[in-house]
């Protein structure tokens, strides 16, 4: 059961950004602006995060260095997760849930793919071999599919 627990948590984890597209979407139609809805998601998700650090570290005693190993790291997944959020406040009316959720994966399987290619930032090494290469064109294929058809 261990070796199951990490893959579903990415399942319950994709599970949870198919959920969050509709609700920052509906959040945005109220507030009458994207960039509001984002914003408000992020500051949310950011108290939460400070909350539950705050509480983890005090109860394992841990000391946490906030010094990263690069100054351009502190900004760069939040500005990617800003666009992400954004993209998906604008796109889910577009082209629903269902299709949003196909593209983001097969977005993700090609700059994975990538990212495992030339081992950004320390990731393994991992060549594209023509099974990942088929993979990902069934994946492109499944989404329009869910898409237009």
């Amino acid at each position: 059961m261990a070796g199951l627990f990490w893959p579903l948590l990415g399942v319950l984890a994709g599970a949870f950004i198919a959920v969050q597209a509709p609700i920052n979407t509906e959040l945005a139609r109220g507030l009458g602006s994207t960039l509001a809805a984002a914003a408000i998601s992020f500051v949310a998700g950011g108290l939460a995060l400070a909350l539950l650090t705050f509480v983890l570290t005090r109860a394992e005693g841990a000391v946490i260095d906030w010094r990263a190993p690069a100054p351009w790291l502190f900004f760069a997944g939040g500005l990617l997760g800003a666009l992400y959020v954004t993209s998906t406040i604008i796109l889910i009316p577009k082209v629903g849930a269902a299709a949003l959720m196909a593209f983001l994966v097969t977005g993700q399987l090609i700059a994975g793919m990538v990212v495992d290619r030339i081992g950004f930032l320390g990731v393994a090494v991992r060549e594209i071999s023509a099974g990942r290469i088929a993979g990902a064109l069934l994946l492109l294929v499944g989404a329009v599919m869910v898409r237009y058809l």
